[in-house]
């Protein structure tokens, strides 16, 4: 069968990790183009690159799901919205997602996030020189997840010492190797922490809001969604901007633009955003099958694979809205 699959679709059967891992947007385009389903033995799976498939697979749980014992996230921290489909899947997701509307971000954490970067760029300026994804892209994400999960009493390195036990594990369990042993102990202290947050104020904490009117969340789901939106909220958060100051600092013309007017700022997130998604793929199974994943590449949902040089920002394609294309898609803080 294997043979068959290399034969039917050379393209994906050339492809390599090295490629998808450096600069996948040419190989993606070429996918998009020729093989939009496409067997990768790379990957050993089923890759989707085009628009109207990645959707297809991505909103048939009938067909596809996420609920795989497979899932390595799922073994560390439990089921959670990234381990469930359909019905399952919006009881345990909307609780947290409803807060995250841009407006409701931009009035609870504009403040906090706009004085945790000036006291980031103090410290900056202080010491003359930063690596910026370790002194602002990483603090940053760090302290605002914290608070959003209302863990202000935590110290926020010892929240990031978690957080990284947990993905260490994920990672080896998806390695095909054991769990980390330290993970288990990291996320019993999460759920220590994330525990004492229930008897809060809603209005204080996505962790509060979420543990009194969760949809019948029980205190075992809600704490498994917060360690899913801790290391979510930290990883995507910190590569997204990292992501938008390279843009940035690589193209002049296009700072010099934005250092003209900085309404532009908003906008050029939002295409920084679209450019280079912090999370290339999202992953489901074929049910009733024992078949390797089925992947939809985040580059389907962009009708360029790629803007380079110094049309990475362009005037024309900044967007008017801000931070989200729609008013009802999840905020980034």
């Amino acid at each position: 069968m294997t043979d068959e699959r290399i034969a039917t679709f050379p393209v994906g059967a050339a492809a390599t990790i090295a490629e998808l891992e450096r600069d996948p947007h040419p190989l993606l385009a070429l996918l998009r183009e020729r093989e939009p389903v496409s067997w990768l033995p790379a990957l050993n799976g089923w890759l989707v690159t085009r628009r109207d498939l990645a959707l297809e697979v991505m909103r048939d749980p009938d067909a596809f799901t996420v609920d795989d014992p497979r899932f390595s996230t799922a073994q560390v921290v439990g089921a959670s919205m990234l381990s469930l489909d359909g019905v399952e899947h919006a009881r345990h997701r909307d609780p947290f997602a409803r807060p995250f509307r841009l407006e409701a971000v931009q009035a609870r954490f504009a403040g906090f996030v706009s004085a945790e970067v000036d006291r980031l760029l103090d410290e900056i300026e202080r010491m003359g020189e930063a690596e910026l994804r370790r002194s602002l892209a990483g603090p940053l994400a760090v302290a605002a997840m914290v608070r959003a999960l209302g863990l202000d009493d935590e110290d926020t390195g010892a929240v990031l010492g978690w957080y990284d036990s947990i993905v260490a594990s994920v990672t080896a369990i998806t390695a095909g190797l054991p769990a980390e042993p330290a993970a288990a102990a990291a996320f019993e202290r999460l759920r220590k922490s994330v525990e004492r947050a229930f008897g809060h104020d809603p209005d204080t904490s996505l962790v509060a809001a979420a543990a009194t009117d969760g949809d019948g969340l029980s205190g075992g789901e809600v704490v498994s969604n917060a360690a899913v939106l801790l290391f979510g909220g930290i990883e995507t958060t910190e590569g997204m901007i990292a992501n938008a100051i390279l843009h940035v600092l690589t193209n002049p013309e296009q700072r010099e633009l934005i250092e003209r007017d900085p309404a532009l700022v908003a906008a050029a997130v939002e295409e920084s955003l679209r450019l280079e998604p912090q999370r290339r793929w999202s992953t489901a199974t074929p049910r009733g099958t024992s078949s390797s994943a089925v992947s939809t590449s985040a580059s389907a949902n962009s009708s360029r694979s790629r803007l380079r040089g110094r049309t990475a920002i362009r005037p024309s394609s900044l967007h008017p809205t801000g931070l989200t294309s729609r008013a009802t898609t999840p905020a980034c803080m």
